[in-house]
Parts: structure tokens; sequence; C-alpha cells
């Protein structure tokens, strides 16, 4: 078995361990109807993998060997963004006739997810720019 696997399954169950905790934290903080666990993981998600995208791209600041990029944006990235767990949710809604939170959580994933991976990825090349290393 290729190496790239086992590194790419430890990242995803560390990433998978994260999202539950983190989705679990915000239900019992806010114990709101609408997924709001979901929301923070899948921009949070995003942003990271923004981030290490462009640390790790071949220009950019931190050499990482393929390993590294699969076990960080394929393993954990992979295992703590959610969008199956999205859809499911914003189906639920919908089977629950709840439109409003349905419509709210599609936008707001994908226009802030978006955005964070933008902001992430600019971090990146931002720290890549900076002089030092």
């Amino acid at each position: 078995m290729n190496i790239a696997y086992l590194w790419v399954a430890l990242g995803g169950a560390l990433g998978s361990v994260l999202r539950f905790w983190v989705n679990e934290l915000v239900l019992q903080r806010t114990g709101s109807s609408f997924p709001l666990g979901i929301l923070i993981i899948n921009v949070t998600g995003s942003f990271l993998i923004g981030v290490f995208a462009a640390f790790t791209d071949p220009d950019g600041r931190i050499l990482a060997s393929p390993s590294v990029r699969q076990f960080l944006m394929i393993g954990i990235c992979g295992g703590y963004t959610t969008f199956s767990s999205f859809s499911l949710e914003t189906l639920k809604r919908m089977q629950d006739g709840d439109w409003f939170y349905a419509g709210a959580n599609i936008v707001l994933s994908v226009v802030l997810c978006l955005v964070a991976v933008w902001l992430g990825y600019l971090l990146g090349t931002m720290f890549n720019s900076m002089k030092g290393n």
C-alpha cells in the first residue's frame, strides 16, 4: 500500500474528530436549529485549506512534500469540512418546510466558504512574499 493512503487516513481521522468536537461545542453553546456548527466548520476549513495551499505551493514559503500536503489538505481538511453534512442538514430543513433556514444555509455556506478560502490563500500569499526566509 502506498504510504500516502496512511497519511490521508490519519489526517482524516484527526479532522473528523475535530469536526465532531467543534460541532458539539457550538450545539452546546447555541442550541440553535440552524446548523451553525456545520457552517463554522465549513468556513474555517475553507480558510485553512486556502492558507495551506498558499504556503505549500511550489512558490510558497514552506517547502512541503506531497505527503505533507496530502495529510493536511486531503486528510485533515477533508475530514474536517462537512459538505455532505451540509447537504443533509439543508435537505432536512427543506423537508421540514424551513425554506428560510435552508436558503440561508446554502447562501451563507457557499459565499462564506469562498471568501474564507480566498482570504486564507491571500494570507498565505502575503506570508510567502515577506522578506526573510
